[in-house]
């Protein structure tokens, strides 16, 4: 079977969806199957099978579609600069993957709802397409637009109401939809009115062999003899919440003896913005931020307790992660963490942007070594037994071999 993964974001990246991708190539072309990887280039420029060394410069295929979307034949396009952006992008995401070709595939599997409603429109009819979606793309946007509101983005604008649009087109572009979690089911189905009937679930998987390799492997950071160790691997961007954890972390230091240190995993570009609330809450030798790293499975090994305390997510791999390596987990009600994250077994939960709630919690994992190690056994063990990325990979199969049948 030949496979096409797809994506409207960059490839490579470190990220969910990247480590998902690869994670599927990897396995099924092991078990003799080709998978090829399609998305923008990391800067943007153009888009590329990855895996095939084939490439279309954005600046040449432009002029074609700017030829066809002049002002005088789209005026909505160009009404609004930020869907301009989008749906510019998303027309020479076709007609790059046109020109790639698309009969050569059995199966086409886009990542986005961007990717899902490209390849929709230009592949053969005769291949069919699985549209999956790892969250919500309105949900993260709008809350971004809310946060921002210097931005001047609210309900009446056509971009407030253009990604809503956008997002249902996309996830019903495909014979089947996936997604990972019930909490993004019931999304899909509730606001974006795709038929729930058409809806498969089931939970991302994690390659155990390849995390235990690279932990194994070591790391050159060493914790502090004296003191425990929270870790917060994570993308910093708005929609991770960093800002939240800062100020839990805050509140933190005023209940309890400085007996920890939060390391901050990532990069993004909220990255000054959050040093600078480091600073102005005076935690500037609490917290140290490592920026973008490859030896996070290391890194947790060396860590106590694992933060997530997120806008909105789905089903992310740092969570999976922290699991594996036995760590209980302080993450947010955001999303699907709760189908994740079971409360007073697995970790605890706080809900959204309520830093008082998290840094009570993790005043009571740092004060109780007994329970916070029964909560990081249980986690391990429900990592083992839920994030198998053998059973994720035969559902997928299942999934391919029914929309290939026409099922």
């Amino acid at each position: 079977m030949k496979i096409l993964l797809a994506t409207y974001w960059l490839i490579p990246h470190v990220g969910g969806v990247w480590k998902y991708m690869t994670q599927i190539q990897q396995r099924l072309e092991a078990m003799g199957h080709q998978v090829d990887l399609l998305g923008n280039s990391p800067d943007y420029a153009k888009f590329h099978i990855i895996n095939r060394g084939r490439e279309i410069s954005k600046e040449w295929i432009r002029p074609l579609v700017v030829t066809k979307l002049a002002r005088e034949y789209a005026p909505l396009l160009h009404a609004d600069p930020l869907i301009h952006y989008y749906e510019m992008d998303r027309y020479m995401l076709e007609l790059s993957a046109a020109c790639f070709g698309l009969d050569q595939y059995d199966i086409i599997h886009t990542q986005d709802i961007f990717a899902a409603r490209s390849l929709a429109r230009v592949k053969p009819a005769h291949v069919p397409l699985i549209s999956q979606v790892h969250g919500s793309v309105t949900g993260e946007l709008h809350n971004h637009f809310r946060m921002n509101p210097q931005l001047g983005i609210n309900e009446h604008s056509p971009a407030w109401k253009y990604f809503p649009s956008v997002e249902s087109r996309g996830a019903a572009s495909g014979n089947v939809t996936i997604t990972s979690t019930q909490w993004q089911k019931n999304l899909l189905v509730r606001d974006f009115g795709i038929p729930e009937h058409r809806i498969s679930v089931f939970q991302y998987g994690l390659d155990a062999q390849e995390f235990w390799h690279k932990a194994h492997m070591g790391t050159d950071v060493s914790r502090p003899p004296d003191k425990k160790v929270i870790i917060c691997p994570a993308r910093l961007s708005f929609v991770k919440g960093i800002d939240v954890l800062i100020s839990a972390l805050s509140i933190l230091k005023s209940m309890r003896q400085q007996d920890w240190v939060c390391w901050i995993v990532g990069d993004g570009d909220k990255r000054e913005e959050l040093w600078d609330q480091t600073q102005a809450l005076a935690l500037q030798n609490d917290v140290v931020f490592f920026g973008e790293r490859h030896d996070i499975p290391a890194l947790l090994l060396q860590s106590d307790i694992f933060v997530h305390s997120c806008i909105q997510d789905n089903q992310p791999f740092s969570v999976m992660e922290a699991q594996f390596a036995g760590l209980p987990a302080c993450v947010s009600n955001a999303g699907g963490l709760p189908e994740m994250v079971e409360h007073g077994v697995t970790g605890l939960v706080s809900p959204v942007k309520d830093p008082l709630t998290l840094a009570q919690h993790l005043n009571t994992l740092l004060g109780n070594d007994e329970y916070r190690r029964m909560l990081g056994q249980n986690a391990a063990r429900w990592g083992q037994q839920h994030w198998s990325l053998d059973q994720m990979i035969s559902r997928l199969l299942n999934e391919y071999a029914r929309v290939a049948s026409g099922a």
